[in-house]
């Protein structure tokens, strides 16, 4: 058992686990400076792409232009190797929701966004909200076509699966949910409790990533089933983190990316020791994340990556 799942199963990881995500448009931006300084930290880096042959490595949605999903969302983006974002919604009125049809694909593909956000793609944030603040019976309805398609889905990838199935879906904004807990509660923690109990009953164990202010319903989701949340630092605060989470769900903390690219290099080394110092316990239930994005100057790049060495080794 490697010291993530030890850090889910809270059984005294050796260390604490620790892991980089860095943003196509970083490779794209530094080239081989970049590659340079990933070479000196192969146990965070370990797959370095190849410059010549970059398209590869970079996912769809990441790709300058524009893309029509499966449920005929239009994806746009002005600025390669950055995250798109849905300009075209197939339902924008009410009674479209009638007649939307679930895509028939079962490939097993769940991506960001593959629940509440998908709804918002689908409508249009705006509508999505009056759909929620106004709760019309067609919102339950989409709601129900969006819940098929994904069970149909972690059905199909359940038997090829691995023992920690990954989803990540953004429930927060800077300064709580957009719905509000409540009625987040009535209407979507079911779909989450009856989509990761199909994880469960195999065995399996869930990580969900989702950004924004979630602290007050990650205990809702440990009730689903996620055995291990990725929350950001910066929306949740480390202390509501530490209140709602120590000892009593895992977490892969999300380091504060809109520090990084304006902090000192012993400004990130505070921020890393202080997350540690607060939220490790022995027996596990810790991990720590670094997204880099291209705003964040090399020195910061290696300073964020020498803070993760130093204190994965962190003991109390």
């Amino acid at each position: 058992m490697n010291n993530l799942m030890k850090a889910i199963t809270w059984q005294y990881p050796e260390e604490i686990p620790v892991s980089v995500g860095i943003l196509p448009a970083v490779w794209l931006k530094h080239g081989e400076e970049f590659v340079k300084l990933a070479k000196e930290y192969p146990d965070l880096v370990p797959i370095i792409p190849d410059l010549n042959n970059i398209d590869v490595y970079i996912p769809r949605t990441y790709h300058a232009g524009t893309f029509t999903d499966e449920w005929g969302c239009v994806w746009s983006n002005l600025t390669e190797g950055m995250e798109s974002i849905v300009t075209g919604h197939p339902v924008p009125n009410r009674e479209d929701i009638l007649t939307l049809e679930i895509p028939p694909n079962r490939d097993g593909r769940l991506p960001h966004g593959f629940m509440y956000l998908r709804l918002l793609d689908l409508r249009g944030f705006e509508e999505a909200m009056m759909d929620f603040a106004e709760e019309c019976e067609e919102l339950q309805i989409l709601i129900d076509k969006v819940l098929e398609y994904n069970c149909r889905q972690i059905k199909a990838i359940l038997p090829n699966a691995p023992e920690l199935v990954v989803f990540g879906d953004d429930l927060g904004m800077q300064n709580g949910l957009a719905i509000g807990p409540d009625k987040w509660r009535k209407y979507l923690k079911p779909c989450y409790m009856k989509m990761y109990q199909m994880v469960k009953k195999t065995g399996r164990y869930v990580y969900m990533h989702s950004d924004g202010m979630i602290y007050e319903i990650i205990p809702d989701l440990k009730e689903c089933g996620v055995d291990m949340i990725n929350p950001q630092y910066r929306a949740n605060g480390l202390e509501n983190l530490e209140r709602v989470c120590k000892g009593k769900i895992a977490v892969d903390l999300d380091l504060d990316r809109q520090l990084f690219p304006f902090a000192t290099p012993s400004q990130i080394d505070d921020h890393v020791r202080g997350a540690v110092e607060t939220l490790y316990l022995p027996q596990g239930g810790l991990a720590v994340k670094a997204e880099i994005g291209p705003e964040v100057p090399l020195n910061n790049v290696a300073a964020i990556f020498d803070a993760l060495r130093k204190y994965k080794h962190y003991k109390g």
